[in-house]
Protein backbone atom coordinates (compact mmCIF):
# COMPACT_ATOMS: atom_id res chain seq x y z
CA UNK A 1 0.00 0.00 0.00
CA UNK A 2 1.31 3.45 -0.94
CA UNK A 3 2.01 5.88 1.86
CA UNK A 4 -0.75 8.38 2.58
CA UNK A 5 0.21 12.04 2.35
CA UNK A 6 -0.02 13.78 5.71
CA UNK A 7 -0.53 17.46 4.89
CA UNK A 8 0.93 19.24 7.94
CA UNK A 9 -0.44 22.72 8.71
CA UNK A 10 1.77 24.67 11.13
CA UNK A 11 0.71 25.90 14.56
CA UNK A 12 1.25 29.51 15.62
CA UNK A 13 4.82 30.67 15.10
CA UNK A 14 5.96 27.42 13.49
CA UNK A 15 7.43 26.92 10.05
CA UNK A 16 7.36 23.94 7.73
CA UNK A 17 10.76 22.74 8.99
CA UNK A 18 9.20 21.72 12.32
CA UNK A 19 7.68 18.72 10.55
CA UNK A 20 10.90 17.54 8.87
CA UNK A 21 11.62 15.30 11.86
CA UNK A 22 8.32 13.48 11.21
CA UNK A 23 9.50 12.06 7.90
CA UNK A 24 10.19 8.32 8.00
CA UNK A 25 8.75 7.88 11.51
CA UNK A 26 5.52 6.15 10.41
CA UNK A 27 5.89 3.89 7.39
CA UNK A 28 2.35 4.48 6.17
CA UNK A 29 2.60 8.28 6.22
CA UNK A 30 4.40 10.72 3.95
CA UNK A 31 4.50 14.08 5.80
CA UNK A 32 4.04 17.08 3.50
CA UNK A 33 4.76 20.28 5.49
CA UNK A 34 2.95 23.41 4.35
CA UNK A 35 4.76 26.75 4.56
CA UNK A 36 2.95 29.97 5.41
CA UNK A 37 4.41 33.36 4.45
CA UNK A 38 6.45 35.36 6.94
CA UNK A 39 8.78 32.57 8.06
CA UNK A 40 11.77 30.51 6.94
CA UNK A 41 12.13 30.54 3.13
CA UNK A 42 9.13 32.90 2.89
CA UNK A 43 10.45 35.29 5.52
CA UNK A 44 10.25 38.38 3.32
CA UNK A 45 6.57 37.87 2.49
CA UNK A 46 3.93 39.49 4.73
CA UNK A 47 2.33 37.00 7.12
CA UNK A 48 -1.40 36.37 6.94
CA UNK A 49 -3.61 37.93 9.59
CA UNK A 50 -6.81 36.46 8.15
CA UNK A 51 -7.29 32.72 8.46
CA UNK A 52 -9.62 32.47 5.49
CA UNK A 53 -6.99 34.08 3.27
CA UNK A 54 -4.39 31.62 4.59
CA UNK A 55 -6.70 28.68 3.86
CA UNK A 56 -7.34 30.00 0.35
CA UNK A 57 -3.61 30.17 -0.33
CA UNK A 58 -2.85 26.67 1.00
CA UNK A 59 -5.77 25.20 -0.96
CA UNK A 60 -4.46 26.86 -4.11
CA UNK A 61 -1.04 25.27 -3.63
CA UNK A 62 -2.47 21.79 -3.05
CA UNK A 63 -4.95 21.93 -5.92
CA UNK A 64 -2.30 23.22 -8.34
CA UNK A 65 -0.09 20.23 -7.45
CA UNK A 66 -2.51 17.82 -9.17
CA UNK A 67 -1.33 14.86 -7.04
CA UNK A 68 -3.92 12.07 -6.82
CA UNK A 69 -2.25 10.31 -3.87
CA UNK A 70 -4.74 10.04 -0.95
CA UNK A 71 -4.19 12.65 1.75
CA UNK A 72 -4.96 13.39 5.36
CA UNK A 73 -4.74 16.84 6.98
CA UNK A 74 -3.12 17.51 10.35
CA UNK A 75 -3.20 20.72 12.37
CA UNK A 76 -2.63 21.65 16.00
CA UNK A 77 -4.21 24.61 17.81
CA UNK A 78 -4.22 27.40 15.18
CA UNK A 79 -3.36 24.65 12.69
CA UNK A 80 -6.49 22.70 13.67
CA UNK A 81 -8.95 25.40 12.60
CA UNK A 82 -6.77 26.24 9.60
CA UNK A 83 -6.86 22.56 8.58
CA UNK A 84 -10.66 22.59 8.99
CA UNK A 85 -11.01 25.57 6.65
CA UNK A 86 -8.51 24.04 4.24
CA UNK A 87 -10.51 20.80 4.22
CA UNK A 88 -13.67 22.77 3.38
CA UNK A 89 -11.97 24.24 0.34
CA UNK A 90 -10.51 20.94 -0.81
CA UNK A 91 -13.94 19.30 -0.51
CA UNK A 92 -15.55 22.15 -2.43
CA UNK A 93 -13.13 21.56 -5.29
CA UNK A 94 -14.41 17.95 -5.63
CA UNK A 95 -11.07 16.95 -7.13
CA UNK A 96 -8.76 16.46 -4.17
CA UNK A 97 -8.35 12.93 -2.71
CA UNK A 98 -8.97 13.92 0.92
CA UNK A 99 -9.49 10.99 3.28
CA UNK A 100 -10.01 12.93 6.50
CA UNK A 101 -8.45 15.31 9.00
CA UNK A 102 -6.71 15.12 12.36
CA UNK A 103 -7.29 18.16 14.58
CA UNK A 104 -5.22 18.54 17.72
CA UNK A 105 -5.28 20.73 20.82
CA UNK A 106 -8.19 22.94 19.83
CA UNK A 107 -11.80 23.70 20.69
CA UNK A 108 -14.20 23.29 17.77
CA UNK A 109 -14.25 26.10 15.18
CA UNK A 110 -17.39 27.69 16.63
CA UNK A 111 -15.96 28.05 20.16
CA UNK A 112 -13.19 30.67 20.17
CA UNK A 113 -10.98 31.08 23.21
CA UNK A 114 -12.20 33.86 25.50
CA UNK A 115 -8.73 35.07 26.55
CA UNK A 116 -6.67 37.04 24.04
CA UNK A 117 -2.95 37.68 23.60
CA UNK A 118 -3.02 39.75 20.42
CA UNK A 119 -4.21 42.85 22.31
CA UNK A 120 -0.89 42.98 24.19
CA UNK A 121 1.23 45.73 22.62
CA UNK A 122 4.27 45.15 24.81
CA UNK A 123 6.40 42.33 23.41
CA UNK A 124 7.25 40.81 26.79
CA UNK A 125 3.60 40.84 27.85
CA UNK A 126 2.56 39.31 24.51
CA UNK A 127 5.12 36.50 24.75
CA UNK A 128 4.16 35.84 28.38
CA UNK A 129 0.49 35.57 27.41
CA UNK A 130 1.20 33.22 24.49
CA UNK A 131 3.45 31.08 26.69
CA UNK A 132 0.76 30.91 29.37
CA UNK A 133 -1.96 29.97 26.90
CA UNK A 134 0.13 27.29 25.22
CA UNK A 135 2.12 26.07 28.25
CA UNK A 136 5.12 26.25 25.91
CA UNK A 137 7.89 28.76 25.24
CA UNK A 138 10.32 28.35 22.36
CA UNK A 139 13.87 28.99 23.55
CA UNK A 140 14.53 31.14 20.46
CA UNK A 141 12.28 33.84 21.96
CA UNK A 142 14.89 34.37 24.69
CA UNK A 143 17.48 35.43 22.11
CA UNK A 144 17.02 39.14 21.23
CA UNK A 145 18.00 38.70 17.58
CA UNK A 146 15.83 35.62 17.05
CA UNK A 147 12.94 37.28 18.89
CA UNK A 148 13.05 40.20 16.47
CA UNK A 149 12.89 37.78 13.54
CA UNK A 150 10.15 35.53 14.94
CA UNK A 151 7.79 38.00 16.59
CA UNK A 152 6.09 39.45 13.46
CA UNK A 153 4.92 36.03 12.24
CA UNK A 154 3.94 34.91 15.74
CA UNK A 155 1.90 38.08 16.30
CA UNK A 156 0.21 37.63 12.92
CA UNK A 157 -0.59 33.98 13.68
CA UNK A 158 -2.06 34.76 17.08
CA UNK A 159 -4.20 37.56 15.66
CA UNK A 160 -5.31 35.28 12.81
CA UNK A 161 -6.34 32.65 15.34
CA UNK A 162 -8.12 34.98 17.74
CA UNK A 163 -10.01 36.84 15.00
CA UNK A 164 -11.10 33.68 13.16
CA UNK A 165 -14.79 32.95 12.83
CA UNK A 166 -16.27 30.26 10.53
CA UNK A 167 -18.43 31.58 7.72
CA UNK A 168 -21.07 28.90 8.23
CA UNK A 169 -22.13 26.15 10.60
CA UNK A 170 -21.55 23.46 7.99
CA UNK A 171 -19.23 20.58 8.77
CA UNK A 172 -17.08 18.37 6.58
CA UNK A 173 -18.10 15.19 4.83
CA UNK A 174 -14.83 13.37 5.64
CA UNK A 175 -14.09 11.69 8.99
CA UNK A 176 -12.27 13.56 11.75
CA UNK A 177 -10.04 12.47 14.59
CA UNK A 178 -9.33 14.82 17.49
CA UNK A 179 -6.23 14.46 19.65
CA UNK A 180 -5.64 16.15 22.98
CA UNK A 181 -2.89 16.07 25.57
CA UNK A 182 -4.49 14.43 28.59
CA UNK A 183 -3.01 17.09 30.90
CA UNK A 184 -3.81 20.03 28.59
CA UNK A 185 -4.77 22.96 30.84
CA UNK A 186 -5.68 25.18 27.89
CA UNK A 187 -8.19 23.00 26.01
CA UNK A 188 -10.59 20.78 27.94
CA UNK A 189 -12.00 17.43 26.84
CA UNK A 190 -15.48 18.96 26.66
CA UNK A 191 -14.22 21.69 24.31
CA UNK A 192 -12.62 19.10 22.07
CA UNK A 193 -15.87 17.11 22.04
CA UNK A 194 -17.45 19.99 20.12
CA UNK A 195 -15.61 18.82 17.01
CA UNK A 196 -18.23 16.08 16.65
CA UNK A 197 -20.47 18.60 14.90
CA UNK A 198 -17.67 19.45 12.44
CA UNK A 199 -18.10 16.26 10.41
CA UNK A 200 -21.09 14.55 8.86
CA UNK A 201 -19.04 11.36 8.95
CA UNK A 202 -17.53 9.82 12.08
CA UNK A 203 -15.54 11.82 14.60
CA UNK A 204 -13.31 9.94 17.01
CA UNK A 205 -11.58 11.42 20.07
CA UNK A 206 -8.19 10.35 21.39
CA UNK A 207 -5.86 11.52 24.14
CA UNK A 208 -2.11 11.13 24.61
CA UNK A 209 0.00 11.84 27.70
CA UNK A 210 1.19 15.42 28.10
CA UNK A 211 0.08 19.02 28.09
CA UNK A 212 -1.02 21.32 25.28
CA UNK A 213 2.19 20.79 23.26
CA UNK A 214 2.28 17.07 24.05
CA UNK A 215 3.92 16.06 20.75
CA UNK A 216 6.93 18.42 20.63
CA UNK A 217 9.31 16.28 22.70
CA UNK A 218 8.34 12.99 21.07
CA UNK A 219 6.08 12.88 17.98
CA UNK A 220 6.12 9.07 17.69
CA UNK A 221 2.94 8.29 19.71
CA UNK A 222 0.99 10.92 17.75
CA UNK A 223 2.26 9.69 14.37
CA UNK A 224 1.45 6.09 15.29
CA UNK A 225 -2.08 7.17 16.20
CA UNK A 226 -2.45 9.09 12.93
CA UNK A 227 -1.06 6.15 10.97
CA UNK A 228 -3.70 3.80 12.40
CA UNK A 229 -6.43 6.33 11.63
CA UNK A 230 -5.13 6.79 8.08
CA UNK A 231 -5.03 3.04 7.47
CA UNK A 232 -8.61 2.65 8.69
CA UNK A 233 -9.76 5.36 6.28
CA UNK A 234 -7.78 3.92 3.40
CA UNK A 235 -9.22 0.45 4.02
CA UNK A 236 -12.77 1.82 4.20
CA UNK A 237 -12.23 3.70 0.93
CA UNK A 238 -10.94 0.57 -0.79
CA UNK A 239 -13.93 -1.45 0.42
CA UNK A 240 -16.35 1.23 -0.83
CA UNK A 241 -14.62 1.30 -4.22
CA UNK A 242 -14.90 -2.49 -4.55
CA UNK A 243 -18.66 -2.52 -3.99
Amino acid sequence: MHAIRLICVPFAGAGASFFNAWKGVAEGLEPVPMQLPGREKRFLEPAHEDLHAAADELAGHLLADDDDQPALLFGHSLGAVLAFELARRLEDSARFPLLGAVVSGSPDPWSPRAERASDQRDDDAFIAAVSRFSDYRHEALDDPMMRELLLPALRADVRMHEEYRPRSGAGLSVPLMTVRGAQDALVSASQVAGWSRASGARCTHRELPGGHMYFTADPVPLLQLIDRFARSLSTATAVDAAR
